[in-house]
């Protein structure tokens, strides 16, 4: 199973493992993992699942399509380069060991 480290905005890290095909965001609820705030459940509907890549993952987690690329215009944290949203990150066992900081403000 491939694992995702997610680092909150308070400096605490969340190493979970994740069931390939599964996003990040439903790893993230399914497991606990406070920040995520997920309203629309993954249906790519909000932006409350907004993290920031780490840098050594951009190319393997590749760039956000046009709707996700909208929707994070309208994320509450403003967006960044490395931003995406957990629900459209699907995992891989290539993504293992995958981190995500997770945007401050949901």
């Amino acid at each position: 199973m491939p694992t995702i480290i997610f680092h909150s905005p308070d400096g605490t890290t969340h190493k979970v493992e994740a069931r390939v095909g599964a996003s990040a965001m439903e790893t993230a609820i399914k497991l606990g993992v406070p920040g995520i705030v997920a309203e629309c459940g993954g249906a790519l509907a909000c932006a409350t699942c907004h993290v920031f890549v780490d840098p050594q993952w951009i190319e393997a987690t590749g760039v956000a399509e046009d709707f996700e690329d909208e929707m994070l215009d309208d994320a509450e944290t403003p967006r960044q380069e490395r931003s995406r949203l957990s629900c459209q990150l699907r995992m891989t066992e290539e993504l293992d060991g995958l981190e995500l900081t997770i945007a401050p403000e949901q």
